[in-house]
């Protein structure tokens, strides 16, 4: 995998090793977010899509059947048991019914696993409309939502990368689109005609395009936005600030664009010439700044989740020292780019608060690049674990970084401060990684693990069990 660290990548693009290694995930380009040089991989299955590695009918626990009975388990070690293969960069996978995953392929596709195998026609294909992804990129496909009641509805969102659109200034990269698409709740693709863009924002360069979105218990949607990408949250479309030690800043910014943020939307109704409507209880509404926002002073927040108990979990990549999750609430402002985690960014000492008044929120969980045993360079963010199959990690928020290593990460709630961190070794019979993506999550809150290798068609979905 590619990256040294936050803002690195090897010099000719590649992973690092001369392999030309998988595309994606959030790591850092430099300078001004060029994609790298390396070619992008494509599945390279026997017949050129995505497999089902699982046995046919087996009992996964997503709705096929009862869920396998497992022992309790250790708390410092998994076991991963792939269930589909061959993609290309498989950075989201959804489960809104019973037994049909929804694996999010970053090339433009979303693939349908079903009765036992991954249907040949996608569900779902959007590469026509996005910008050409090539080498170590962080654009492409980058987030799936189902509404809430797509049984009856058969609504759902993605957010993809465009060519700029009417509204993107010249010297920008491309254009943030969230769209939304309908399809028969119980087939196996979705009209691609459907498409009734909700939301669109202007991105300067090609990295920090964070994508995740999900729909909260509030039935609202919520969508991380990266800070516009580059370095230092500085440069070309990144609006001046409040912070004097660091120029530029739309992190800190709510008032210009909607960069740096968590978006929440209400996409059941329509306001104006708007696809959505704003929740009037957003913090921002009748005050100084954007609407939208529902809480700010993020970097590249690349996936976010909902615990069991209603807390939002977003994960936050560092730039080139500190990795962070934090617990999003409505107003809150998160630091970027005056802090980097717990850290003051680029000065010796920095506010504790923003001249609203605002307290800069610590995140609950960081950790370093500097090779600790838990350490790494991009996180990624994953599940406050709710089921039943794994009663060692009860309550305990799974998750990783990009360059995993065969390895995941498990942190405990303290009563203050940081939570309490450890490595959690994974045992699997096939090859687990060495890159992990994002994870999902069925409907019993069993976990699941989207991977990367170092070849084409190297993605994997892991079902996570007790070792």
């Amino acid at each position: 995998m590619a990256g040294l660290a936050g803002c690195q990548t090897s010099s000719d693009g590649t992973d690092g090793d001369g392999s030309g290694g998988a595309t994606a995930g959030p790591t850092e380009t430099p300078g001004d977010g060029a994609d790298g040089g390396a070619d992008t991989p494509t599945p390279d299955s026997m017949d050129g899509t995505p497999t089902e590695t699982e046995t046919p009918g087996s009992d996964d626990g997503d709705g096929n059947g009862s869920a396998t009975d497992t022992a309790p388990g250790s708390a410092d070690t998994l076991a991963a048991r792939r269930v589909a293969s061959g993609f290309d960069s498989p950075l989201g996978l959804e489960i809104p019914q019973p037994g049909r995953r929804f694996i999010v392929d970053q090339v433009g596709q979303i693939h349908l696993q079903e009765d036992g195998s991954v249907e040949e026609e996608p569900f779902l294909d959007v590469t026509d409309r996005m910008v050409e992804i090539s080498g170590l990129s962080e654009q492409g496909l980058l987030g799936l939502a189902f509404h809430p009641e797509f049984d009856d509805n058969g609504r759902f969102f993605v957010r993809y990368s465009a060519p700029a659109r009417e509204g993107t200034p010249d010297d920008y990269s491309h254009t943030f689109v969230l769209s939304e698409f309908s399809a028969d709740p119980s087939g196996s693709t979705a009209d691609p005609d459907s498409e009734q863009t909700i939301l669109e924002i202007p991105e300067p360069q090609g990295n920090h395009n964070a994508g995740a979105i999900t729909f909260g218990p509030d039935g609202y949607l919520y969508v991380a936005v990266g800070d516009g990408g580059a370095a230092n949250d500085q440069g070309t479309g990144h609006v001046e600030d409040w912070y004097e030690a660091v120029d530029g800043g739309n992190g800190q910014d709510v008032t210009e664009n909607l960069l740096g943020s968590i978006l929440r939307i209400d996409v059941d109704s329509e306001a104006g010439d708007q696809n959505y409507a704003v929740p009037s209880d957003n913090p921002l509404v009748g005050e100084d700044g954007l609407d939208e926002h529902y809480a700010w002073g993020f970097r590249n927040p690349w996936r976010l989740s909902f615990g069991p108990d209603g807390r939002l979990f977003v994960g936050d990549v560092g730039q080139g020292a500190w990795e962070e999750v934090s617990i999003v609430e409505s107003g809150g402002n998160y630091g970027w780019n005056v802090k980097e985690g717990t850290h003051c960014f680029r000065a010796d000492s920095c506010p504790s608060e923003s001249p609203r008044g605002q307290s800069l929120r610590d995140p609950v969980i960081e950790y370093p690049h500097d090779g600790a045993p838990v350490s790494g360079v991009s996180v990624i963010g994953g599940y406050l674990y709710g089921g039943d199959e794994l009663s060692a990690f009860d309550g305990q928020y799974v998750f990783a970084d990009w360059q995993a290593g065969g390895q995941l990460f498990a942190a405990r709630e303290t009563d203050e401060g940081l939570w309490d961190t450890r490595v959690v070794d994974v045992e699997a019979d096939e090859s687990f990684g060495p890159g992990v993506l994002s994870f999902g999550r069925n409907l019993d809150g069993e976990l699941f693990v989207c991977t990367v290798g170092r070849s084409a068609g190297s993605g994997a979905v892991f079902r996570l069990e007790s070792a």
